[in-house]
Parts: structure tokens; sequence; C-alpha cells
């Protein structure tokens, strides 16, 4: 990926899709993918249901509340988690309205809220 593509997708050139309430799913998942959900900015406060990494990547979402805890809790946190220090984000997380969270996402399931999913092509 060159520089021109960074830019692109810092300013969500390679698209967007936007959620809303119990169930809204971007699903990514597939084999004949061409994008991944790059970040999500929040509209309202938001859970959800799964937030799924792309391929099993690391996740950047963890739910350390000390700088401490970082090192201790920090991976993949899904609802594919299996690491016994992790927590599976889930309707118990709630993300405030006006964040926007970064990371590699190929599943995002709604609980509640809206937010906007912003795409970068596979392989950036």
């Amino acid at each position: 990926m060159n520089v021109n593509d960074l830019f692109k997708a810092s300013f969500g050139q390679f698209g967007s899709v936007y959620l809303t309430g119990d169930g809204a799913i971007l699903d990514l998942d597939g084999t004949t993918a061409n994008r991944f959900v790059i970040s999500i900015t929040l509209l309202e406060d938001t859970t959800f249901q799964k937030l799924q990494t792309l391929d099993g990547l690391t996740s950047s979402v963890t739910s350390s509340t000390s700088e401490d805890d970082v090192g201790a809790a920090f991976g993949a946190l899904t609802n594919e988690s299996t690491n016994t220090d992790m927590d599976t984000i889930g309707a118990a997380h709630t993300f405030p309205k006006g964040i926007t969270i970064y990371g590699k996402w190929d599943h995002v399931e709604l609980n509640s809220g809206s937010c906007i999913c912003y795409l970068a092509p596979v392989g950036y």
C-alpha cells in the first residue's frame, strides 16, 4: 500500500457503512470480501453483539482501565476470545458516542446504538 492509499483510508474514501439498531450487521467474513472495517465512529452510545477481528488477528480493543493492566489484558478481544485473561465484547461493554475505535474487523453486529464503519481494502 502506498502513501496515497493510506490517506484514502484515513478519510474514508474506500467507503463506509451506517449501522443502526439491534441486529444491524456488516459481515465481510466471506472468502470473496475485498474490504474490512478499519475504524468505527460511534454516533450514539453503542453496544456490540459481535465484533470479530479480521482473520483472528489481534484486536486493538481492550477493556483495561489502568495503564498497569494493559500488558496483562491487551489482546484479541472479541466474541472469539479464548484467552482467560481477556473479556469478550458484548452488550455489557458500552462505547460512548463521539469516539472512534481503530482496528481490523470483518464482522460487526450491533446490540444497540448506531455507528459508521469505515472500510479499507484487504491487504492494507
